[in-house]
């Protein structure tokens, strides 16, 4: 992973005392509330209901077991003994006090960590493939990609006051994991018709309360072209985005205001004047940067470890794990092992500190001590050989942490919702518990097959409900938690906004209906379907009737 040098260290160093005087200033009475709030936004740090919220970088979702140990350090010192992972790959921590974030900070900074530009008006954290570097449908691995972003929007002095909020996502692979057609800018690798390699550009995606799928502005960009391409395409968002109203300042607005190809023309034009200057980028650059990302020392090892059959056999839990939470890895004899922070009575995304630490050492022990943090607000160990797998699984089995549902309906995607955001307008947590609820059998959740459930508290949908394959919408009706439900949302390279069920039901009612809407596609299912498939084969009413004859 990409190792900080002496600039980096002095940058982030000098970033901490900075924000250090700024806070005491602020707790000294000399600086308002109103003056620390963007400064302490670009640090990461929210007010939520109960306390501060601080929301920790993890670019590209990389993180080393040194790393991993002192977040759950933070986690026991600063808070209350847990953290939250989030669907940008990032950690949040919901009850820092003030006068201890710089101390935080100071401590993230130690292991070449830090909360810049987890909020504001900005460009926010890089997000990509959890599997990149070991995915059997790689073409390239973004994360040197992902990093050269990274570095070139840090603190960037022209993109620093948007008008509002930007995010980029980069995916490498055939199979899209990243949700890249859901960014301001997505990056999908592809080839020419030279095999050169290079991106198609996706601008203007992005949910809230306006979704939309991202429109293609260029099919191929040779990847020398990313930084220029990219800074043509947010000066042309800084110049005539909205800042007037923050719900019209994204740059999805502004692209369906002036329609993609009069965009495409001003992003061309203004390409013209850079793309041959100082942000052209060269092999050099690259293969500098993939120095810092370099295959693991793995073994020359047999395909399929004669072992794994004894044990599957022997073991049923084991077998349900390694036929859900393990995936094919490039190299033989190895797999990526998916760890569930989706344990049934434990909010989605949610780990303790202890976890935190148990983690760490079984990634140093047989993954080379490195973890990933996923869209899908889980972990993974991207390198375990298949002779340890039966291992891992115990270790992770005793910290609760091997619960063997990923991609099931209990692996769902959820917001902290009104448990702890201010701006929420209904309770995710409870909604998922209730989910659960309904769904213990877990042979059941494996005749379901895949499903996407995602949910969020209020219409800023930072639990990407608008693409959910079941999606659940919180909504206040005069003080009452009421919720909306759609079907048929993809995040994936067939990208789709899900379709709206109906009115809003009741909150005690939530599990039911995906119950219902569970039971239509397991009757109209035909062969190895899935509930998107069928979905799109059947269409919403056979859905809708079911969920509302219940519901009435």
């Amino acid at each position: 992973m990409y190792k900080y040098d002496s600039v980096d260290k002095t940058i982030v160093k000098e970033r901490v005392a900075q924000f250090r005087d700024q806070v005491n200033r602020h707790l000294k009475g000399e600086l308002t509330a109103a003056d620390l709030q963007p400064l302490r936004l670009r640090n990461g740090l929210y007010m939520q209901i109960h306390a501060h919220m601080l929301r920790v970088s993890i670019p590209y979702g990389l993180i080393n077991s040194t790393q991993m140990r002192t977040l759950a350090r933070i986690a026991r010192k600063y808070d209350k003994g847990y953290g939250h992972f989030t669907t940008r790959q990032n950690i949040q921590y919901n009850w820092p006090e003030l006068a201890d974030v710089p101390d935080i900070l100071d401590e993230l900074a130690d292991v070449e960590m830090h909360a810049i530009q987890t909020s504001g008006n900005c460009i926010r954290n890089i997000s990509s493939d959890q599997y990149a570097g070991v995915a059997s449908d790689e073409i390239i691995d973004p994360r040197p990609y992902c990093e050269i972003i990274r570095q070139w929007s840090t603190l960037h002095p022209e993109f620093y006051w948007l008008p509002r909020k930007f995010k980029i996502a980069v995916t490498g692979a055939t199979e899209d994991r990243a949700a890249v057609q859901f960014h301001d800018i997505g990056l999908e690798v592809v080839h020419n018709e030279a095999k050169e390699i290079g991106f198609r550009v996706y601008v203007g995606g992005g949910l809230g309360r306006t979704p939309v799928i991202g429109k293609i502005i260029k099919e191929f960009l040779p990847r020398d072209d990313i930084l220029s391409y990219c800074d043509a395409i947010l000066r042309v968002y800084n110049l005539h985005g909205r800042r007037d109203n923050k719900y019209k300042a994204r740059i999805k607005i502004l692209v369906n205001a002036m329609g993609i190809d009069a965009f495409r023309d001003e992003v061309e034009a203004e390409w013209q004047f850079q793309k041959d200057g100082d942000l052209k980028l060269d092999d050099v650059d690259f293969d500098t940067m993939a120095e810092f990302f370099p295959l693991p020392d793995y073994e020359e090892l047999q395909e399929g470890d004669s072992r794994i059959e004894k044990w599957l056999s022997l073991d049923s839990r084991f077998k349900d794990w390694y036929n859900n939470n393990t995936v094919e890895h490039r190299q033989t004899g190895y797999r990526i092992v998916n760890i569930s922070l989706k344990e049934h009575a434990v909010a989605p995304g949610d780990i303790t500190s202890e976890q935190m630490d148990a983690v760490a050492d079984i990634a140093d022990m047989y993954s080379f001590g490195e973890i990933r943090s996923t869209h899908e607000q889980n972990l993974v160990l991207a390198d375990v050989r298949e002779q340890d797998l039966l291992e891992v699984w115990r270790a992770l089995d005793a910290q609760r942490l091997a619960t063997a549902n990923i991609g099931s309906v209990n692996d769902m995607i959820c917001c902290p919702g009104l448990d702890f955001c201010s701006l929420a307008n209904a309770s995710s947590i409870s909604i998922a518990k209730q989910i659960n609820e309904k769904f213990t059998d877990f042979n059941e959740l494996y005749d379901i097959g895949e499903v996407k459930l995602k949910m969020s508290g209020c219409m800023n949908a930072c639990g990407h409900h608008h693409v959910g394959h079941i999606g659940v919408l919180g909504v206040d009706k005069k003080g009452v938690e009421w919720y909306q439900l759609t079907v048929g949302g993809d995040a994936s390279n067939k990208a789709e906004l899900g379709t709206r069920l109906g009115p809003a039901i009741a909150k005690d009612k939530v599990g039911d209906a995906v119950s219902d809407i569970l039971h239509v596609y397991r009757e109209q299912r035909e062969d190895d379907e899935r509930l998107l498939d069928t979905f799109r084969r059947v269409g919403v009413e056979p859905f809708k009737e079911r969920v509302y004859a219940e519901v009435n």
